[in-house]
């Protein structure tokens, strides 16, 4: 477990680093508390989950630590989420340009609500992860993978992509920024698109899956879609 938490930790620590050049970079300054902030909070709730994952769910944390476009085994999925990863980026630093050259101006408690539900998005992951140990950051189905309909997925089927929005919805809010929720809203359909892709590989895949999408209707929002 301790190897394996070290080297989780590191990935962590660089991929920190990597986000505070994005932010801080576009935004040409250290000045930038928002930034500071959101930063804080991504790093503590990461830290957080990989610590209790090391300790309650090895496997998972090992299957979590392999992703990004080149993990992916189908094309489409390595093209999505090769978009995806831009998206990202683009959610990070359009705030931190906004910032520099006075875009926008968010108020302080929209920006800590901005805050919460980053909090918040993890929070929902972290549930996500608790009642399902194949929640691998690629799209696949492990040996011995069984379908889970409880907890959070008896009221959608990805609630792991619903936390994940939430929290991508509250970073540029975060980062004071109502520029940055049009970077949102791009990253909005690559995400709906991998699932829809996903749902495809697991009606093929999965048995089982079939008879559960007609249980669960929605797919990331009760009573809305």
């Amino acid at each position: 477990m301790g190897s394996l938490l070290a080297k989780t930790l590191v990935a962590l620590v660089i991929l920190m680093a990597l986000m505070g050049i994005a932010v801080f970079g576009a935004a040409g300054t250290l000045r930038f508390w928002q930034g500071w902030a959101f930063l804080g909070i991504y790093a503590a709730a990461s830290m957080l989950i990989s610590i209790w994952l090391a300790w309650r769910d090895p496997a998972l944390l090992e299957r979590r630590l392999k992703g990004g476009p080149t993990a992916e085994a189908e094309p489409r999925q390595k093209l999505i989420m090769g978009f995806a990863s831009l998206a990202f980026v683009a959610l990070i630093a359009v705030p931190g340009l906004d910032h520099r050259f006075g875009w926008s101006h968010v108020p302080t408690p929209i920006v800590i609500l901005g805050d919460a539900m980053v909090a918040g998005g993890f929070f929902l992951v972290w549930l996500v992860f608790r009642q399902n140990s194949f929640t691998s950051s690629i799209i696949q189905v492990a040996e011995n993978q069984t379908l889970v309909d409880t907890g959070p997925y008896a009221l959608v089927r990805h609630p792991m992509y619903t936390g994940a929005l939430l929290m991508m919805l509250g970073i540029p809010l975060a980062l004071a920024s109502w520029w940055g929720v049009a970077a949102f809203a791009a990253l909005k359909l690559v995400v709906v698109w991998r699932l829809l892709d996903e749902e495809r590989f697991l009606a093929l895949n999965l048995a089982g899956y079939g008879a559960y999408r007609q249980r669960v209707r929605y797919r990331l929002a009760p009573l809305i879609w």
